[in-house]
C-alpha cells in the first residue's frame, strides 16, 4: 500500500480541511493509506517523509524552519511526490528558496474580482495523463499571475487581458528522483467541485505519487 501524507493549514480562506477533504477519499481509493497533519515540523521528519510516496500540501502563507525546508526538499528529490493545488503551493513559504525551485513558481498577484476565463490545455501535451481527454474549459475565480521558471512542463494555461501576458495554469516538474504537480485553480470548494478541476486534480494527486 502506498502512503500519503496531507499537510493542511495556514490561511482558513483557502479552507484548507475543506478542500483537502474532496480528495482524502480519492487517494483512499487509489489504495493510499491516508495521513493528515496540521503542523508543519511533520517535514522535518525525516523516517516518515522517505516512508511518504506522496505529499499534497494545502497550506497558505507561514514560514518553514530551514530543518522542515531541507526535509522537505530532500523528500521529494529522493522520490517522494509533491502536489497541490492555488496558494497551497505558491502563495507560501516566500522566503524558502528552496521550496520555491522545488516548486517552480510563485504567486504575485490577482485581480481584485473574480474573472471568468479560459483555460486550454497545450495540445504538445493532449496526451498526458493528467488531462488526457479532457477539454478546454472555463472558470469563474481568481487569476493568478506568477514568476515560473522553463522547468515546468506546462499542460494548461490563460491569458490574462490587461496587460494581454500568457500565464500557466497546470504545470508538472521533476525534482531529482520527485514529481511535482501543481494546478492554479482551487480558491474555493466551488472551484475545485468545477467537474474539469477535479479530475486533473485528482489525476495530478494519484500522477505525482512515486
Amino acid at each position: 500500500m502506498r502512503r500519503a501524507l496531507v499537510v493542511r493549514g495556514g490561511w482558513e480562506g483557502h479552507v484548507p480541511v475543506e478542500a483537502t477533504e474532496l480528495f482524502v477519499p480519492e487517494l483512499a481509493g487509489a489504495g493510499f493509506e491516508v495521513t493528515v497533519a496540521d503542523d508543519l515540523e511533520v517535514y522535518a521528519d525525516g523516517p516518515l517523509l522517505a516512508g511518504t510516496d506522496l505529499i499534497v500540501q494545502c497550506w497558505t502563507g507561514g514560514v518553514l524552519t530551514p530543518e522542515q525546508e531541507a526535509g522537505l526538499v530532500s523528500a521529494v528529490r529522493a522520490g517522494t511526490g509533491f502536489a497541490g493545488w492555488h496558494g497551497g503551493l505558491v502563495a507560501t513559504f516566500d522566503g524558502s528558496h528552496d521550496y520555491l525551485r522545488m516548486v517552480g513558481g510563485l504567486f504575485l498577484h490577482h485581480p481584485e474580482d473574480f474573472l471568468t476565463y479560459d483555460v486550454v490545455i497545450d495540445p504538445a501535451y493532449a496526451d498526458h495523463p493528467i488531462v488526457a481527454g479532457l477539454d478546454d474549459f472555463t472558470v469563474e475565480t481568481e487569476q493568478y499571475w506568477m514568476l515560473t521558471d522553463a522547468h515546468n512542463e506546462v499542460l494548461a494555461t490563460t491569458r490574462f487581458v490587461s496587460p494581454d501576458t500568457p500565464m500557466p495554469v497546470v504545470w508538472t516538474r521533476r525534482w531529482g528522483r520527485g514529481k511535482v504537480f501543481f494546478s492554479a485553480v482551487g480558491h474555493r470548494l466551488a472551484d475545485l467541485r468545477h467537474p474539469t478541476v477535479y479530475e486533473l486534480t485528482r489525476r495530478g494527486l494519484i500522477w505525482a505519487s512515486r
